[in-house]
């Protein structure tokens, strides 16, 4: 404790205050000077005791520091006692509770990292095997012109498909890391809908669909546009992909005091009553689903209206048709 120069400072105080004391009674008297000598002996020993004591306390919490600094967050220092002492341990553990909860984050978010790089690799290794195997191919040189046409076409559409998940997976990657800012706009819904269905006017029009849209020019709601279109993309998508040839697509949106609402309806195959907790979980795909399908887009779709305060639920009949209804709030 000596090595301590606060506490060999204190010492010299009190001794020459002390020793001053003693000169200053014994121009008074004797016992005087032994009732001074008595008082500044049990003063000296009290102060050197309860400084003792804090440098203890103050020890502790430094040992209790290099514990969290070296990653353990379980002890406890809280006091519930008065004084600065007291104040210092709970300020202290506050600290460690935000430290660990930062810590658990860390932790989520590498976990987090690791299954999205997990997912990409999982889903680029079934085309990328597709196209070693037809490049194999095409190096043949004795391959018909019409099979190597073919299986260039079939190069060019993995390629895209590719471009498409490694975008749509970047995305999402985005949105869980919450490094995507969704502006603030005066989203106006018709111009939303028809913004949203120019992508997929091909397939509605090989497929003889109908697009039914009913709302007012003035229904609008504050949101991104360019993400809540992409959201309704995906929606739209499932909807031309599910609904049989010449089939039915409504769309409808109104306005209240509390929310807009958009709601697209199909007169499509619909979605079994299994699948349909399930939808809007990453990469599930529904008993029915295609091979070419990967079960990214509606769980898109679900991130990016709830990111904005949104609410999508869907509701399906098996052979009726599928309804999908999303609000924003305001």
């Amino acid at each position: 404790m000596l090595r301590n120069r606060e506490i060999r400072i204190l010492i010299l105080t009190m001794c020459t205050t002390s020793l001053v004391l003693l000169v200053i009674a014994s121009f008074f008297s004797f016992v005087a000077m032994v009732f001074t000598l008595i008082t500044s002996v049990v003063f000296i020993v009290c102060s050197i005791l309860f400084t003792t004591w804090r440098y203890r306390e103050i020890e502790k919490l430094s040992n209790y520091l290099r514990q969290i600094s070296s990653g353990d967050y379980t002890l406890d220092v809280r006091d519930n006692q008065e004084g600065e002492l007291s104040i210092l341990k709970n300020d202290i553990f506050k600290v460690t509770i935000m430290l660990l909860e930062q810590s658990t984050l860390l932790k989520k978010e590498k976990i987090h990292l690791t299954d999205a790089i997990s997912d990409i690799s999982h889903q680029l290794k079934t085309p990328l095997t597709s196209m070693m195997v037809m490049a194999d191919l095409l190096s043949d040189d004795h391959l018909p012109p019409e099979k190597r046409t073919e299986f260039t076409r079939n190069i060019v559409i993995q390629l895209e498909r590719m471009e498409w998940l490694v975008s749509s997976l970047l995305k999402m990657s985005k949105m869980d890391a919450d490094t995507v800012l969704f502006k603030k706009q005066q989203i106006i819904v018709n111009q939303l809908i028809q913004k949203s269905l120019e992508p997929v006017l091909i397939p509605i029009d090989i497929k003889q669909q109908t697009i039914r849209i009913q709302g007012e020019d003035t229904v609008t709601f504050l949101g991104d546009v360019n993400w809540t279109s992409e959201a309704i993309i995906n929606i739209l998508k499932n909807a031309v992909e599910h609904t049989h040839e010449g089939g039915m697509i409504d769309i409808s949106f109104s306005e209240n005091a509390l929310f807009t609402e958009i709601n697209i309806k199909d007169n499509g195959k619909g979605i079994p009553k299994g699948d349909l907790p399930y939808i809007f979980k990453r990469f599930y795909k529904g008993k029915g689903e295609n091979e070419s399908s990967i079960g990214i887009g509606l769980a898109m779709a679900h991130m990016i209206i709830t990111k904005q305060n949104g609410v999508i639920v869907v509701r399906s009949d098996p052979g009726k048709g599928t309804y999908f209804q999303i609000k924003f709030y305001k």
